[in-house]
């Protein structure tokens, strides 16, 4: 009898796809910690994690019903939702930017003065570059205290690890880790978040409809991610290993959990310090969309009221 109720209920099951927003690295680990563990499962959802190839084609897979769920960067969800894209935020991961310039620890480059005649390998177009005017701003530096080198995701880390460029602009959980196990070296990241520059990054968001269609599915959902970060953030190796059991090929352990790490305190603001993951505040998103508005193409009159791009409303209790 037990065996034929637990077969019913994997048979009623929710198939529900999720789709990152890049190759998976430490970030994305407790999602598979997740699935790994059940918590999914107890929500009545069989989880199919995929990867993404980038933040704007993620959005543009949710906005199209492709997928239902996506994980990526909400200012590009933000950006694409002011143009008509139907989505909308129901959970912000990471809600202290995890925008940096890093280069290797040796290097001994840790504040903005440091970066003053060096080499800064970049990509023209991306989230960072588009800030990065801010944090010159914000830190006294000046075009011409530094030089560039412009390329690809790939040609800005072949800049630093071969030497051509002295720092990049990127994620600290993300490209310090990749530059890590290419070279065995430890990156330093001077953070943008340090110098008053915050806004969020990665969340979950799903097409508008999926609200009013299918709302105990997004409930269930955000349920069980919320569990599985609050249970990653107590086992990170056991994180990094679910992501190996899952994808073989993603990586080094020893990276993957440090990189998850170096996730963690991305989680909270002062304003919600002490609350459950995902549950983000009007003020770190007001801020972000004004950021976005100021640096990052959006017009003011398009971005509208900061509460039209999340939700909290999906989530679990504030507080356990």
């Amino acid at each position: 009898m037990a065996a034929f109720l637990a077969g019913a209920q994997a048979e009623a099951a929710d198939k529900a796809v999720l789709l990152l927003n890049w190759y998976v690295y430490g970030e994305h680990a407790p999602f598979y910690l997740g699935k790994k563990k059940g918590f999914f499962a107890e929500e009545g959802i069989d989880l199919d994690i995929q990867e993404g190839r980038g933040s704007a084609l993620t959005v543009q897979a949710v906005a199209a019903k492709t997928v239902p769920f996506g994980y990526a960067d909400v200012p590009t969800m933000i950006r694409a939702a002011v143009k008509g894209a139907p989505v909308i935020a129901t959970g912000i991961a990471l809600q202290k930017s995890p925008m940096s310039v890093m280069g290797f620890s040796e290097k001994n480059i840790r504040t903005p003065d440091d970066i003053k005649g060096k080499t800064v390998a970049m990509t023209p177009g991306d989230s960072m570059s588009q800030i990065w005017p801010l944090f010159l701003k914000r830190t006294g530096l000046k075009e011409g205290d530094f030089q560039v080198v412009s390329g690809d995701a790939q040609t800005k880390l072949n800049a630093v690890i071969n030497g051509r460029a002295d720092v990049l602009l990127g994620y600290a959980m993300d490209q310090s880790m990749k530059i890590k196990d290419a070279t065995g070296k430890d990156v330093f990241p001077v953070m943008f978040a340090d110098y008053g520059i915050n806004m969020v990054s990665s969340g979950i968001f799903v097409h508008k409809d999926m609200l009013g269609e299918n709302p105990d599915l997004v409930r269930r959902f955000m349920a069980a991610a919320t569990k599985s970060i609050e249970y990653a953030e107590k086992h990170p190796a056991e994180a990094a290993e679910a992501v190996l059991e899952a994808l073989p090929k993603a990586g080094k352990k020893e990276t993957l959990q440090e990189g998850f790490e170096l996730t963690i305190p991305l989680y909270h603001t002062d304003e919600t310090k002490g609350q459950r993951p995902w549950r983000v505040s009007d003020k770190i998103m007001a801020d972000t969309v004004d950021l976005l508005v100021q640096y990052g193409g959006v017009e003011a009159a398009s971005a509208g009221d900061p509460k039209a791009f999340y939700t909290n409303d999906f989530l679990p209790a504030a507080s356990q």
